[in-house]
């Protein structure tokens, strides 16, 4: 039922002002304003996508090796990241990781940073107590303001690389600051597709000589388990800065 709206004029001899009340309630408000958000069409039903996410909670995730979960919170039909402060390993920068691990997939989500916003959706991630954060063992699709940031920043390290690894196009559709974009992830064996707002803007072979190649000339060559696992969990990284994130969902597929 649409909501019954009261508005009033005031007027005086040079001002006039207009206002109006909602008898709808907060409750309602607010379900009408995730109408549609965190879920399942029926085609992508049928196709076997899974929400990661329902809007409420955070069921189905948990903090990087155990860690808490103190710098997420859910806001407006979104999962969010508070913007902490620390190191990795310590109690207010932990990575947010799905319980379920996976191996051939396609995984879809909508994000929306804040200025000079930083994360990344990492896969093939490895919970061990000799790591101290997800990066170290699980190849990243890189999230990050561009515009805002005040370095320069490396191409391989832009928004949709396989960071330090390999560069997305240079004339991806990348939505501003404020806006909502939508990535995806698509692994099967070992190919690689990153998109980005409906469009293919990198693709990549894993574990071959060029690969081994661009590891061992990147910072990953430090860390001799990175993208080293096949089936792994699907993290998204608190890297210290705000982040939305919605309609989370993964589909998984077998390999051709």
């Amino acid at each position: 039922m649409k909501a019954r709206t009261l508005c009033w004029l005031v007027s005086g001899t040079l001002v006039a002002a207009l206002a109006c009340a909602s008898d709808e309630p907060p409750e309602q408000e607010a379900a009408d304003a995730c109408a549609g958000v965190n879920a399942l069409t029926d085609a992508e039903q049928a196709e076997g996508w899974t929400l990661l996410f329902d809007g409420e909670g955070l069921s189905g995730w948990h903090g990087y090796n155990g860690g808490p979960l103190e710098a997420w919170t859910i806001e407006d039909c979104a999962i969010k990241s508070l913007g902490s402060e620390g190191n990795y390993g310590s109690d207010m920068r932990v990575d947010l990781v799905t319980d379920g691990e996976y191996t051939n997939f396609e995984f879809s989500i909508d994000w929306k940073a804040t200025e000079r916003g930083n994360s990344g959706i990492m896969y093939g991630v490895i919970e061990d107590e000799k790591y101290d954060a997800a990066w170290m063992t699980g190849p990243e699709y890189q999230l990050v303001d561009e515009a805002g940031s005040t370095d320069d920043v490396r191409e391989v390290n832009q928004t949709a690389a396989d960071y330090d690894m390999r560069a997305a196009a240079s004339n991806k559709p990348l939505n501003p600051v404020g806006e909502w974009n939508t990535s995806r992830i698509v692994v099967n064996g070992d190919h690689v597709e990153h998109w980005l707002n409906g469009v293919k803007v990198l693709e990549f072979q894993r574990w071959n000589d060029e690969w081994e190649q661009l590891k061992n000339a990147s910072k990953w060559s430090e860390y001799p388990d990175y993208g080293s696992a096949a089936t792994g969990h699907i993290v998204i990284q608190d890297h210290g800065s705000v982040f939305w994130f919605r309609n989370v969902k993964i589909r998984e597929i077998s390999e051709e």
